[in-house]
C-alpha cells in the first residue's frame, strides 16, 4: 500500500535515462536497493494466493476466520515494528547495513514460512518477513535518494515505488506457476527469500550512502563514491552542496532537540504543522479505509466470494486486478502533476464509492439467487457427511447455499450438472471434499455458485483502476510536500505510522466483517467510509500542485477554505497581489 514517496515529472524521467546510460553505476545502486520495494510488493500480494492452499492443508485455518486474518495481517504488524527500528538502524549503522539486515531477516522469515508445520510457526514467519519489509521500506528510499544526482532523484525514488506494485504483480504470477506443484503455498512463500538473497549478495559490493558517510565525518570515503556518480568537474560542487546540506540538517536537529518527544512537542506548537498533520494523516487514513488492502490481501478469496471456487481461476482473475494496479501507478506518474493532487484524490474517491456500491449490489443479488440445499443431494453422500446444523434446523427445507456456509464447519457441494441447481450441505473435511470433487462437483466454503460472478470481478477491476492513480499514490506525494522542511521527517513518520496501523486494522477484520455482515454489507460499509473520506479530504486537504515548500507553508499559515474541487491556492493570491490596477 507503501513507504515514503517523492514525485518525479516527465523531465526527470527523461534526464534519468540519459544520465543512467552515461553512468550505469547510478542505475546499479538504485536498482539493487530497489529490490527492497520488490520484496515489499511481493509479500503484500503472495499471501492472498497462498492463503487458499494454507486453508486446505490446515483445517483449523479454514474453519477460523480470525486465524486467516492473523496469518495475513501479522506481516503488517511486523512491518510497523521493522519501520520503527529501521529508521534508527539506518541512522546509527548506515543505510547499507540496514538493508543487509533486512535481507537476512526477510530470508529467515521466508524459510520459516516454507517449512512451517503448524499455523503458529507460519505466523512467526509472517512477522519476520514483515520486520524485513518494514526495515527495507525505510532504508531503501533513503539509500536511493542519498546516492542519486539531485536532478533525477525523484525519478529513481518513484521507480522504487513502481517496483512495489511490480512485486505485487510478480507474486500473482508466481502463485499461478506453483498451483500444480506439490507443496504449493510453501513454494509461493519460500521463493520470496530468493530476491532477498540476491539483494544481499549485490549490496555487499556496493558502498554506503555518501551522505551518511559525510555525517560520520568519513569525508574521503564519501568523496570517492561521489566520484563514481558525478563527472569529475562536478564533484567539488557536490561535496560543497553536501556539506551545506548536512550542516543545515544538524542545525535543525540542534534547534528541535534530540529525541522524538522534544521534536514532537516542537512540531505540535506550530499551527502550520498541526494543519499539515491534519491533512497528511487524513489522506493516509482514507487510503486504507477505502478497503484497498482487503483487495490486495484477499483478492482471490473475494473472487471465490463471487462464485469462482476454483483456486486457479481465482488466482488468474486476481492477476488481472494486480496488473491494473501496476498500470494505475504509471498513469499517476504521468498525470498527477498536470491535474493536481486534490482533484486526483477526489475523482478517485467518486469512482471508488461507485464501484463499492456496485459490488455491494452484485453480492446482494448473488445472495438472493443462490442455489438451494436439496435433501436428496445431501443424503446422496451418506448421513455421516451431512452438516449437523442442517439436520437439526427446524426449517431445513428453506436452506440455501448461503445458509449452509454460515453454519459452523459446513460447506456446499454444488450439483454436478449445473452449479446453479440445488446442491448438498456437508461437513467440512478433506475426505468429504475429495468425494465431492471426484463426482465432478465444485466444493464451496467461501462463496456460492452465481451467475453474477463476472460482474463482481469486473467491478473489482474498475475499483482498482479508480484507486491506483489517485488514492493509491497521491497520499504519499501529499505527505512529501505539505510539511515545513525541518518537520518533514517527523510529520511524514507520524502519517506513515497511521497508514500502517490502519492497514493492520483493516486486514485483521475483513473476514470477520464478511462473516458477521455478509460480503454485500461489508462493501457497502467501505463505501460509507470512503464517502466520509471524500468529505474529510474536501474540507481539510489543500492543493499543493505547483507550489514551493515556502508557498505551502504560507498557505497553511493563512488557512484555507474549499471552493469547488480546488482550493484557491496561495499562488493565485500571489498572482492577484502582483496584478497592477492598469492591467485589470
Amino acid at each position: 500500500m507503501e513507504g515514503g514517496y517523492h514525485k518525479a515529472d516527465k523531465t526527470e524521467f527523461s534526464e534519468c535515462w540519459k544520465i543512467s546510460w552515461r553512468t550505469p553505476y547510478i542505475m546499479r545502486l538504485s536498482l539493487t536497493a530497489g529490490i527492497g520495494g520488490l520484496l515489499f510488493g511481493y509479500d503484500t500480494g503472495v499471501i492472498s494466493g497462498a492463503l487458499l492452499y494454507i486453508r486446505e492443508e490446515f483445517v483449523e485455518v479454514d474453519k477460523k476466520a480470525w486465524l486467516q486474518e492473523t496469518i495475513v495481517s501479522m506481516a503488517v504488524a511486523g512491518a510497523i515494528l521493522g519501520a520503527a527500528v529501521g529508521g534508527w538502524i539506518s541512522d546509527y549503522f548506515g543505510r547499507k547495513k540496514a538493508l543487509l539486515l533486512a535481507d537476512i531477516v526477510f530470508f529467515g522469515g521466508a524459510i520459516v514460512m516454507a517449512v512451517a508445520p503448524a499455523p503458529w510457526v507460519l505466523i512467526v514467519g509472517r512477522i519476520l518477513v514483515g520486520i524485513g519489509v518494514g526495515m527495507a521500506s525505510m532504508a531503501a528510499p533513503l539509500y536511493i535518494s542519498e546516492s542519486s544526482p539531485t536532478r533525477i532523484r525523484g525519478a529513481l525514488v518513484s521507480s522504487n515505488a513502481l517496483l512495489i506494485t511490480g512485486g505485487q504483480f510478480l507474486s500473482y504470477l508466481i502463485n499461478l506457476a506453483f498451483t500444480k506443484v506439490p507443496g504449493t503455498w510453501r513454494w509461493m512463500l519460500g521463493i520470496a527469500g530468493l530476491p532477498a538473497l540476491i539483494q544481499f549478495i549485490l549490496m555487499l559490493s556496493l558502498p554506503e550512502s555518501p551522505r551518511w558517510l559525510f555525517r560520520q565525518n568519513k569525508i574521503d570515503e564519501a568523496k570517492s563514491i561521489l566520484e563514481k556518480i558525478f563527472p569529475a568537474d562536478e564533484v567539488e560542487n557536490e561535496m560543497k552542496a553536501l556539506k551545506d546540506s548536512v550542516e543545515a540538517e544538524k542545525a535543525i536537529e540542534g534547534e528541535l532537540g534530540d529525541g522524538f518527544l522534544p521534536k514532537l512537542k516542537s512540531a505540535l506548537r506550530s499551527k502550520v504543522v498541526r494543519r499539515a498533520l491534519l491533512a497528511g494523516i487524513t489522506v493516509q487514513l482514507v487510503q486504507q479505509f477505502v478497503g484497498i488492502n482487503t483487495v490486495l490481501y484477499y483478492s482471490p478469496t473475494i473472487v471465490q466470494f463471487a462464485g469462482f471456487a476454483s483456486r486457479q481461476t481465482a488466482l488468474a482473475l486476481s492477476l488481472v486486478t494486480s496488473g491494473l494496479n501496476f498500470v494505475g501507478s504509471i498513469i499517476s506518474m504521468g498525470f498527477v502533476d498536470k491535474y493536481g493532487r486534490r482533484k486526483f484524490m477526489l475523482v478517485s474517491l467518486v469512482g471508488i464509492i461507485a464501484c463499492l456500491v456496485a459490488l455491494g449490489a452484485v453480492f446482494f443479488q448473488a445472495a438472493a439467487t443462490t442455489p438451494t440445499v436439496s435433501n436428496l443431494e445431501t443424503m446422496h453422500f451418506g448421513g455421516n457427511t451431512t452438516c449437523p446444523a442442517y439436520l437439526s434446523a427446524p426449517k431445513s427445507q428453506s436452506w440455501n447455499c448461503m445458509s449452509c456456509l454460515k453454519a459452523p464447519d459446513c460447506a456446499f457441494c454444488a450439483s454436478s450438472g449445473n452449479g446453479l441447481h440445488p446442491g448438498a450441505c456437508l461437513v467440512v473435511s478433506n475426505d468429504i471434499r475429495s468425494t465431492c470433487r471426484m463426482e465432478k462437483r465444485t466444493w464451496y466454503t467461501e462463496g456460492c455458485p452465481s451467475k453474477f460472478g463476472f460482474l463482481a470481478v469486473a467491478f473489482l477491476g474498475l475499483y482498482i483502476i479508480c484507486y491506483s492513480p489517485g488514492m493509491g499514490s497521491v497520499p504519499w506525494l501529499v505527505n512529501s510536500e505539505i510539511y515545513p522542511l525541518k518537520y518533514r521527517g517527523i510529520g511524514g513518520g507520524i502519517a506513515a505510522v497511521c497508514n500502517w496501523s490502519t492497514n493492520l486494522l483493516v486486514s485483521e477484520t475483513f473476514l470477520t466483517l464478511t462473516n458477521a455482515l455478509g460480503s454485500a454489507w461489508t462493501f457497502i460499509l467501505f463505501a460509507g467510509l470512503s464517502f466520509i473520506g471524500f468529505i474529510a479530504i474536501y474540507f481539510v486537504v489543500p492543493e499543493t500542485k505547483g507550489l514551493s515548500f515556502e508557498e505551502v507553508e504560507k498557505m497553511l499559515e493563512k488557512g484555507f477554505k474549499p471552493k469547488g474541487i480546488c482550493f484557491k491556492g496561495i499562488k493565485d493570491e500571489i498572482d492577484e497581489e502582483n496584478v497592477s490596477p492598469s492591467s485589470v
